[in-house]
């Protein structure tokens, strides 16, 4: 079977090696494969600690990938010899004041209601977890099972393992879908090739809706959600852990990676459309937060800054699986959590390429739940 993979950031790399893997013959098209948000991310895999009200199916999904993680990372890098800075150990979440306290334990006893592992700590504890905290620090959350992986890593990574598996690689921008007799048929290059395919996979981000071709709400209103993160480097061991934090209502990340002293700390979260510039007030308001936390934070190397977009679905959610153009499945709107979602992802669209049955947890996912707003 002939697939064509529109978009090649961490969810549809992973589909396309997946998918080769089960013996589809997989042509993969992105003028800057592994770039996009995939770059910008920090790779938090964290769903005990990002859990929000409302969303329990989707806490079903980022668990089942979480759970997936261990065996996903072991698989890839095994096969391309390419480490991917995956780590397990734990992520902290504290609080700066007294409301972020409260904040937080309103969290804890949501997460305890649904069996989610969390430890409630002292303003004390946490310092004994992570020393370079802040004096004032009020209390927080351990969540043991939560982690991180380097995403620029996990990507090329997963590209490699693309490449050894025979996916061909197309650097080129998709400029539509080739749609005979009402069914995806292939996709056209913006060189005006034609790529022809029995299935075609659209994981384009906040792009996706942008292809010629397609009939009107096929694909849901994917937005741009700009997101403005800081690398920082650090030469003497600085934090355990990923350490998340609420600063007076405002929520920060800091993710060490274990071996070259990065330091990742984000992320702005703005309605802008398209906007990818880097601004004075976004990393102001980053480090800000973070020197409250961990003051230390301002003695730190800086490394690179960037702005990445996120692809937001009306609902936040992931949109995966068969749309109503037959030959075309949909892979977008993963917002957050695309690096999380990975392996969860790259089943649920393999077997929706290959005319498997997708899994359980993935249905409340598919694109037909935005049937009733077409309509």
């Amino acid at each position: 079977m002939e697939i064509v993979v529109i978009g090649a950031g961490i969810v549809g790399l992973a589909a396309a090696w997946r998918t080769a893997g089960r013996g589809g013959a997989v042509t993969l098209v992105d003028p800057a494969p592994a770039g996009g948000a995939t770059a910008v991310a920090a790779g938090m895999i964290t769903p005990v600690s990002e859990l929000a009200y409302g969303e329990e199916p989707l806490l079903r999904l980022n668990l089942a990938a979480h759970d997936r993680y261990d065996a996903f990372v072991a698989e890839l890098e095994e096969f391309t010899g390419t480490a991917t800075g995956y780590r397990d150990d734990g992520l902290l979440q504290v609080a700066f004041d007294s409301d972020d306290l409260a904040v937080l334990d309103d969290l804890r006893r949501f997460q305890e209601s649904l069996g989610l592992p969390v430890e409630a700590l002292t303003g004390r504890e946490c310092r004994k977890q992570e020393p370079m905290l802040a004096p004032g620090v009020r209390g927080g959350l351990l969540a043991p099972r939560d982690g991180s992986v380097d995403p620029r890593r996990l990507a090329a990574a997963l590209l490699a393992a693309c490449e050894k598996s025979g996916v061909r690689i197309v650097r080129r921008r998709a400029a539509g879908v080739v749609v005979e007799r009402d069914a995806a048929a292939g996709v056209r290059l913006d060189d005006g090739t034609v790529l022809r395919a029995d299935r075609v996979l659209l994981s384009a981000g906040p792009w996706s809706g942008d292809l010629d071709g397609l009939p009107a709400g096929t694909v849901p209103p994917v937005r741009p959600v700009k997101g403005q993160v800081i690398r920082l480097r650090t030469r003497v061991p600085f934090l355990r852990r990923c350490v998340r934090g609420l600063v007076k209502g405002s929520p920060v990340y800091l993710v060490p990676r274990a071996d070259d002293g990065e330091i990742v700390l984000g992320a702005t979260q703005e309605e802008l459309g398209f906007d990818t510039r880097v601004t004075a007030g976004g990393l102001w308001e980053l480090l800000r937060d973070a020197r409250e936390l961990i003051p230390g934070v301002t003695e730190l190397e800086f490394a690179e800054v960037t702005a990445g977009l996120r692809p937001g679905s009306p609902d936040n959610a992931p949109v995966m699986g068969a749309s109503d153009v037959p030959g075309l499945v949909l892979g977008t709107g993963h917002f957050r959590h695309g690096v999380l979602l990975a392996p969860v992802s790259a089943d649920v669209l393999s077997a929706a390429l290959l005319g498997d049955p997708v899994p359980e947890v993935a249905r409340p996912f598919s694109p037909d739940r935005f049937s009733e707003v077409k309509r």
